[in-house]
């Protein structure tokens, strides 16, 4: 069975030089429509997870969530999928500190800007801050971290910093970041979505 998945992994294939054939013919045979670029995996499920919660289900809509594996990349991704390329409408999020590399990328691509959405410094901030330090620990003490986070706050390096900055523990072991990008955004109330996260669905509901 032909799925989004199978989109996902022709483009990556396609932007680590290899064929682009198979991606054209799948967003054909797809009708994709558009494309979501992300930096990572764990910014995956912030964004399908908020938009079922709304009863919508972007795959059936024609719209492909990608992870770029970085922001660097995202100068490649436009110029494959956007005017250059097939003229898939594109939209996405970035962290502030890459909002240069998106800017440029888009630019050189001759895609639009006003699609993406920027974090104040990532998501998983946006999420933290949307969700309250409290209720956050909430959550790691259900999924058993909080002896983690616990040792994470009594290190050095951790004294001095706010609350919310000490919730970066969340990024400190492989996979982690990825499994609290599930569990944050299942816990955000549908009226409580970080603007930048709503601000890219509601991009998406136009395109």
């Amino acid at each position: 069975m032909t799925d989004m998945r199978s989109f996902r992994d022709a483009v990556t294939t396609w932007a680590a030089g290899g064929p682009g054939d198979p991606a054209r013919e799948l967003a054909a045979r797809l009708r994709v429509r558009a494309v979501a670029l992300l930096e990572g995996p764990s910014d995956v499920a912030a964004v399908i997870a908020p938009a079922a919660s709304r009863g919508r289900n972007l795959e059936a809509e024609g719209v492909c969530v990608l992870p770029m594996g970085g922001a660097m990349n995202v100068g490649r991704f436009t110029r494959l999928l956007g005017p250059p390329g097939p003229g898939l409408d594109l939209t996405g999020l970035c962290d502030e500190a890459e909002r240069r590399h998106y800017a440029r990328g888009l630019e050189r691509a001759g895609a639009a800007q006003q699609g993406f959405f920027v974090c104040a410094a990532d998501l998983e901030d946006e999420l933290i801050r949307t969700l309250g330090v409290a209720r956050v620990e909430e959550l790691v003490r259900a999924e058993g971290d909080l002896g983690a986070l616990q040792t994470f706050l009594r290190q050095p390096a951790q004294r001095g910093r706010t609350a919310q900055q000490q919730q970066r523990f969340l990024g400190t072991k492989k996979g982690r970041k990825i499994r609290y990008g599930h569990v944050l955004v299942e816990a955000l109330a549908p009226d409580r979505v970080p603007a930048p996260l709503d601000g890219l669905l509601t991009a998406l509901d136009a395109v």
